[in-house]
């Protein structure tokens, strides 16, 4: 399924916030789990051909990309990727891509050898998560290492979940910038519940989580 016709709202709602999404790298509560999560990707990233997916802004990209051996980093919001490419990386290190994940071409034989997604998977709805790990196997190459970074809920820090539907996905409501509000798909997933959906698809599932952030680690079958 098309990655745009799937969440136009979200697409929608990045856009215009594009300019503005780094200021969630700024809760001062968050800075010391930021840095150990930071400091986890970089290890695991070192000298791999990396494809990312969702960079957005590329506030990522441009933290592993120096130690990367190389980075293909896509996005499907023009807004985003234009941040991106205005940012300083490694010479020839890094190129970017205003693709829809779902149109990404299978890779090449080593083409890759990781793939990267910083706080996307919990706005994959939970039955099309299956679906997303078979993608990513195809359009990374099989046997590359998958790096995901997402958010825990912590009360008093996190946006309220306002909603949960009947399949389990749960949803925020967002400001945007003419002030309306929009419902956001944003999961949570346990430890538990991502072994439980990876394993079919994925060798060597790794999870790590501090207060704020979890990070998950395996081989693409």
């Amino acid at each position: 399924m098309n990655e745009n016709k799937m969440h136009d709202p979200m697409r929608n709602y990045y856009a215009q916030r594009a300019g503005k999404l780094e200021q969630v790298y700024q809760k001062p509560e968050r800075q010391q789990d930021l840095r150990e999560i930071q400091g986890k990707v970089i290890e695991v990233l070192k000298d791999q051909r990396v494809l990312e997916v969702a960079c957005g802004t590329a506030y990522w990209t441009e933290r592993f990309a120096p130690v990367a051996s190389s980075v293909m980093a896509t996005d499907y919001n023009q807004s985003m990727i234009d941040l991106a490419q205005a940012k300083s990386y490694p010479d020839g290190k890094v190129k970017f891509s205003v693709t829809d994940l779902y149109d990404l071409p299978p890779a090449d034989a080593d083409q890759y050898s990781a793939c990267f997604a910083g706080f996307f998977w919990s706005h994959v709805l939970r039955d099309e998560q299956p679906a997303l790990l078979a993608h990513l196997s195809k359009v990374a190459g099989k046997g590359g290492t998958l790096v995901l970074i997402d958010n825990n809920y912590v009360e008093g820090s996190s946006t309220v979940i306002a909603r949960t539907d009947l399949e389990g996905n749960t949803y925020q409501l967002r400001k945007q910038e003419d002030g309306s509000r929009v419902e956001i798909l944003k999961n949570f997933p346990t430890d538990s519940a991502l072994r439980k959906k990876f394993g079919p698809s994925v060798r060597d599932i790794r999870i790590f989580r501090n207060t704020y952030y979890w990070m998950l680690t395996c081989v693409l079958k």
